[in-house]
């Protein structure tokens, strides 16, 4: 078992989603969408989860299920931002030196992802960490899905996977002529001095260029681990999407 007793994962939820209005409330088989991501990330047993979030009603169905969310500002740019206001207002004597930060779009999230995020975060090698998964064909091209450019060390993750180190993101097929594309999954764990660094520096030129907030960490020089998983996590952030998510948990419900 993973040692984790500084270690603490924070949710951000925003409900003025652009694409989907409300998001961390929609319904997925009978449960708000921020309640599944909520407990996948309970499941992986990693020490205190928190919501970090601007909206009441997200507060009251956390709560609700025993779980503890806090209120932040709805201005804040980012979900990051979210986060290292919703850390410092509950543990400003910074007990906890690892955040992982979960996307609340992520409801089917396996809870393995994240302790592969903590052991990384333990061996204190990385400022963050990330992970990746090979893109399938009809991704390469595709804009919406962030490709990582990596290289690989000797040393495995849990699951016997590599661990590396990703030197650039792009909505680009990037590096040019590559064997196999990395696609980037948007959930972070950080060391949190590095955390406090990035929030406080203003986004970066790169960063405003693609759009990608990762960008302002490698322009600050900090050091991104990436570890491999077999398959991306599906993000919620359509309608489209919300539907399939819905037909996949009811598909799941029918085999129980």
């Amino acid at each position: 078992m993973t040692e984790h007793n500084d270690i603490i994962t924070v949710i951000p939820a925003r409900m003025g989603s652009s694409r989907l209005p409300n998001k961390p409330m929609a319904d997925i088989a009978g449960q708000p969408m921020i309640v599944h991501v909520w407990k996948q990330a309970v499941a992986a047993s990693l020490g205190p989860v928190l919501v970090a979030c601007d909206n009441q009603d997200i507060i009251n169905v956390i709560e609700n299920e025993g779980g503890i969310a806090l209120m932040t500002d709805p201005e804040l740019p980012s979900g990051s931002d979210r986060i290292y206001a919703a850390l410092c207002e509950f543990d400003p004597d910074e007990t906890y030196r690892r955040v992982i930060n979960l996307q609340g779009d992520l409801p089917d999230i396996p809870p393995n992802y994240l302790s592969i995020l903590a052991s990384m975060l333990l061996q204190e090698e990385f400022d963050l960490c990330t992970l990746v998964a090979p893109c399938a064909q009809h991704e390469i091209n595709a804009p919406q899905v962030v490709k990582a450019v990596m290289s690989w060390q000797t040393n495995k993750n849990e699951d016997g996977l590599p661990i590396g180190r990703a030197h650039y993101f792009s909505r680009a097929p990037i590096p040019h002529g590559s064997a196999i594309y990395w696609h980037h999954i948007g959930i972070y764990g950080w060391q949190r001095e590095s955390l406090s660094q990035f929030v406080k520096t203003p986004p970066s030129a790169l960063e405003k260029t693609e759009s990608l907030e990762q960008l302002r960490a490698l322009e600050l020089g900090l050091i991104i681990g990436a570890g491999q998983v077999n398959s991306a996590a599906a993000g919620i952030d359509t309608e489209q999407d919300l539907i399939y998510a819905r037909s996949k948990y009811s598909k799941k419900a029918d085999t129980q």
